[in-house]
């Protein structure tokens, strides 16, 4: 018997809204999958050639880039950051949307060009995104890695800028900074281990078609 499909999930947002997508594509988690309390990091299905494991959203693109899972779902901006050449990305699911954006504090923005910069200090969890974005535009950014608590930076000295996702900016107000320049939008997106896509289309393939149905029905309901 061939080994099942492993489909790596994010914990956090996304995985709200790509449950009810993995239904209507008929992939459905065993119900420990739901349970607060359970430690497990890895579910059966109601196929049973096909789990789910549960791991950081940063990690999904590892895990399926190194073939441990073969399929994922991960936002875009994470495929961005890592940029590996053994993802293929063939379904924008329109779900997860966000951008990832520049901000500052207010009161620096107010007196602020971004057209000006040539010498940008920013703390950020995508220190790649954000070098070759402001290559591209012929500033050096001295990037500062940070995982989580963003907005404390500026407050704190760490860096005058941050770039980070932005859904609704609530969190940038409600400490003081101000988003002053859109990066890239972004969506999640379902990808495929280019090599196991090769060697088992047969078993992933009919996987990719029900997703991409899943997604179309869910963006004419929209």
């Amino acid at each position: 018997m061939a080994d099942p499909i492993i489909i790596a999930v994010p914990k956090g947002r996304i995985l709200d809204e790509a449950l009810p997508l993995l239904a209507r594509a008929g992939i459905v988690p065993e119900p420990a999958f739901g349970d607060k309390n359970s430690r497990a990091l890895r579910f059966a299905t109601n196929l049973p050639d096909v789990s789910l494991i549960r791991v950081r959203a940063f990690d999904v693109a590892t895990f399926v880039a190194h073939g441990a899972a073969q399929l994922g779902i991960v936002g875009s901006d994470v495929l961005m950051e890592f940029d590996y050449s053994e993802l293929y990305a063939p379904v924008d699911l329109g779900i997860g949307h966000c951008r990832v954006s520049v901000a500052e504090p207010a009161e620096m923005a107010a007196g602020d060009d971004p057209r000006a910069w040539s010498h940008v200090r920013v703390a950020t969890k995508y220190p790649a995104l954000t070098r070759r974005h402001f290559e591209a535009r012929g500033v050096q950014a001295e990037c500062v890695k940070l995982s989580g608590a963003m907005e404390l930076a500026p407050l704190l000295g760490l860096s005058s800028r941050i770039v980070d996702l932005v859904s609704s900016g609530r969190t940038l107000k409600e400490n003081g900074l101000v988003e002053v320049e859109v990066i890239a939008e972004v969506s999640a997106r379902l990808i495929v281990n280019r090599a196991a896509f090769k060697m088992r289309a047969a078993a992933i393939a009919p996987i990719v078609d029900a997703v991409r149905r899943a997604a179309s029905l869910s963006e004419a309901a929209a």
